[in-house]
């Protein structure tokens, strides 16, 4: 079966945002650095993240990376990392997690439509969405 994971780029923070994630998600965290390719980039730049994986015990899958500075680092914009499931406890326990130091757009709360949502901007400038299917 395919998959389907978000794979997120940032500058200088992977390591830190990862291990945030994983604090929040639980789950197992590897990190690659460029330190075992030290001509992909600036030397000072070698101990930067070339690639994360954290894998759940849920299923959930978060990838990410340090963008090197020869390829000139953009923010994420128009996107959210979605996070969605039928246990509304345990989401309620990701979004407070998840969502410490960063800055909420819409609490997470009963929805019009049934379940509950909502989104924040986590403390690493990432947007989130959190959705119950109940």
């Amino acid at each position: 079966m395919p998959n389907l994971n978000p794979y997120v780029s940032f500058k200088d923070t992977a390591r830190q945002a990862m291990e945030f994630y994983q604090q929040a998600l639980g789950g197992d965290l590897d990190i690659s650095t460029f330190e075992a390719f030290p001509d992909m980039v600036d030397p000072s730049e070698a101990a930067n993240v070339m690639h994360a994986q954290l894998t759940t015990e849920d299923g959930l899958v978060l990838m990410a990376s340090d963008t090197p500075s020869t390829m000139g680092y953009q923010p994420p914009q128009g996107i959210s990392v979605s996070l969605s499931g039928p246990d509304v406890d345990k989401l309620r326990t990701w979004w407070d997690k998840l969502s410490e130091g960063g800055e909420p757009t819409m609490p997470f709360a009963e929805a019009p439509w049934g379940g509950y949502f909502g989104m924040f901007t986590d403390r690493f400038g990432i947007a989130w969405m959190v959705a119950s299917s109940e």
